[in-house]
Order: C-alpha cells, then structure tokens, then sequence
C-alpha cells in the first residue's frame, strides 16, 4: 500500500455502524466530508456531529437500498460489529468501484492511520493494523513537539523564501536548511522564543 494525502472537502463519506467506532470515524472525517451514518441505533458520541443519519438495519436491508444511499460516496467504512457484515459491505464497495475501509474484517483499500496534525504540517501512522497501539504511541510522543514542530515549518518557509532571494546557488540554499534543522540551538528556542530562533539564524547563516 502506498500513503497519499488526499484532499477531502466536500466529499462523501459514508460510515457503516453507529457505535463508538463508527463514532470515531466519523469524527476523524466530520470536519472536511460529507458525513452520512447508516444505523440502526446511534451513540451519544454522534451528538454535534455535523452528520446525516439514515436509521435502518444494515443487516436486514438489501444491497439495492444500500447502493443508493452509497451512490457517489468517495469512501464507506464498515464499523458495524458484525463481521459477516462487514465483509458484505466491502464487497457492494468493489462492485460499485468506491474506496472502502473495513474496521473488522476483510481488507479494504483504505487504511484510516493515526495521525497528528499542526497548523503548517500533518503525519500519518500505521502499523498495518499490527499493533495500534504503537501508532498511537509514536502519534504522543511526536505530540509533544507539535508546537516547535510548527515554528519550525514556519522558520523554514521564511529562511527559503529569502534564500530564493539572496543566493543564487541551489545547493548553497540546500545546505543552509538543513544546517538548520540540524541546529539544536534553534530548536531549544523555537518552544519558547521564536523570535530569537530566527536571530540566531540571522547571524549563523546568513550574514557573510
């Protein structure tokens, strides 16, 4: 499998089960998609969700009315609790040729990774479903840099920018980047004065 970033506003997302896992689903989508939930029964976790709901019983409805309501969906996830289930969607997913992840069951064509996402960068993780609970691990601890992680996107786009500018050659402006990101000084300044990350930047690299 190969990882994309994919741009997903407005589209259609299709979430099978309303339990805490479709909840969870859900919620990773809510802010970019269109976010419509097929269920019997749904958990207060949906509550402020900007969701559409269709209350049926996937089990016993026919696959007729289920590809309506997944008709020009981009993606559908199976988080019902029910693997036989489960699978049956998946398999509507293939006829119908529409991108389809599976929370128990089958393998589907989409992997939903943990992710952690600052203001100027995103990282997503998985282990392939081996172990979720080392994607989540990696996703905390890389949290705990999210802030300079952050300022230091910033401070690249900045340094580059006037790079661009100021010196002609290529591998020059190369290797100034990376000389920062390699600066641990700058690093220790980013969390608590961005202003002085850049200063010591400014006079390191720059001048001369």
């Amino acid at each position: 499998m190969s990882p994309l970033i994919i741009n997903l506003k407005e589209k259609k997302v299709i979430v099978c089960g309303g339990g805490e896992v479709g909840a969870r689903k859900a919620s990773y989508f809510a802010p970019d998609c269109i976010i419509h939930v097929v269920s019997r029964s749904f958990s207060p976790l949906f509550d402020g969700l900007n969701i559409k709901r269709h209350i049926l019983d996937i089990a016993t409805t026919t696959d007729e009315v289920l590809s309506d309501i997944f008709n020009g969906a981009f993606l559908v996830i199976a988080a019902t609790s029910d693997q036989h289930v489960n699978n049956r969607i998946g398999k509507l997913c293939r006829s119908m040729e529409i991108l389809f992840n599976n929370a128990d069951g089958d393998p589907g064509d989409v992997i939903i990774p943990s992710k952690i996402q600052g203001g100027n960068f995103v990282v997503a993780i998985t282990t392939f479903g081996k172990s979720p609970a080392f994607s989540r691990y990696i996703r905390m601890q890389l949290e705990q840099q999210q802030v300079q992680f952050d300022r230091m996107v910033e401070l690249q786009y900045r340094l580059r920018n006037l790079l661009k500018r100021i010196e002609s050659r290529q591998e020059r402006r190369s290797e100034i980047l990376w000389a920062v990101l390699n600066d641990q000084e700058v690093w220790n300044n980013l969390s608590s004065d961005p202003k002085m990350a850049w200063n010591i930047v400014q006079g390191r690299y720059l001048n001369g």
